[in-house]
């Protein structure tokens, strides 16, 4: 029985210490490659891709999400967010994020947003970056990292 005990109190502190937070570079550089894939595939493969659990565009913390500028979800891997509306939604310090995310592509093409998420280890509000790029005429994707 000690043994049971101790290996899954191993199994649960490598599974702890095990996560990492990905950087902004990486976040950024998971765009971009998805921007590279929805160019090769078209906008409306691409949102498919990026909705799958195990999709390519998923890794540890890190993932791809897209919206319409209505800030309608289109695509999340990670959560049962596709088709809502997430425009006004606001984030523990009061920021419309998806709103931003929208008003930043419009106004740059792409871009840093700054706001605060759960984080996935901890469950905590966690500031948070996320870098997005508008696909097609309607949309945008965008991955974050935690600060």
């Amino acid at each position: 029985m000690n043994k049971l005990v101790t290996l899954g109190a191993s199994l649960l502190l490598s599974a702890t210490f095990s996560f990492a937070d990905s950087t902004p570079d990486q976040a950024k550089a998971l765009v971009e490659e998805g921007v590279a894939f929805c160019k090769e595939v078209g906008v409306a493969k691409c949102v498919e891709e990026f909705n799958k659990k195990e999709s390519k565009f998923v890794r540890n913390d890190l993932y791809i999400w897209a919206n319409d500028f209505d800030g309608v979800i289109t695509a999340h891997p990670k959560k049962p967010l596709k088709g809502k509306n997430l425009l006004h939604y606001k984030d523990k310090q009061g920021t419309e994020l998806f709103n931003e995310f929208i008003k930043k592509v419009k106004a740059d093409g792409s871009g840093w947003v700054d706001y605060v998420w759960a984080h996935p280890a901890t469950g905590k509000q966690t500031p948070k970056t996320s870098y997005v790029i508008g696909i097609g005429d309607n949309q945008l994707i965008g991955a974050g990292a935690y600060k």
